[in-house]
């Protein structure tokens, strides 16, 4: 049985997240760019579970391995997103709109390198978090994040080599 996380500072943390990725990394301006990135379904919808369905676990707690595969799909897609869009996103959305569009767009773009970063910080912090309550509760057994094949290389996705 999964471990149920009802951490207030994991909490707190998982609101910041998505908070950010709503405002900075998926708003109107660039989230045209993200649909093109060669992402899976599973992990947008891990994405968007971990993003956007806060509410639902705010009483209920998180399961430990869920929020796990969400950590894992998030690396995968900052990695895919640094190495994919970043260089091209001023290109890939072109020009088109003028007047105090252009500039909130310009805004949102000139800062989208900035602000992938810190959602990969952000993530990268609740995956150390969760580390330390995995290995607190695992007392002598494997904590769940060393079972975890897609959880090998999430460091190295988030902080970017």
């Amino acid at each position: 049985m999964a471990m149920q996380i009802r951490d207030a500072q994991v909490i707190r943390l998982i609101e910041r997240i998505g908070e950010h990725y709503r405002t900075n990394i998926s708003n109107r301006f660039i989230r045209p760019a993200l649909l093109q990135l060669p992402l899976e379904k599973q992990s947008w919808d891990l994405i968007e579970i971990l993003t956007e369905k806060i509410e639902q676990y705010q009483y209920q707690g998180y399961h430990l391995d869920e929020l796990y595969r969400q950590i894992a799909a998030a690396a995968r897609f900052v990695a895919l997103t640094r190495r994919e869009l970043v260089p091209t996103l001023r290109n890939r959305l072109g020009g088109g709109s003028s007047g105090p569009d252009k500039v909130l767009r310009d805004m949102a773009v000139n800062n989208f390198a900035s602000n992938l970063q810190l959602f990969a910080d952000l993530v990268n912090e609740l995956y150390i978090n969760l580390v330390e309550l995995d290995k607190l509760d695992a007392k002598g057994r494997r904590p769940l994040y060393m079972q975890l094949p897609e959880m090998a290389d999430i460091g190295r996705m988030l902080v970017g080599s």
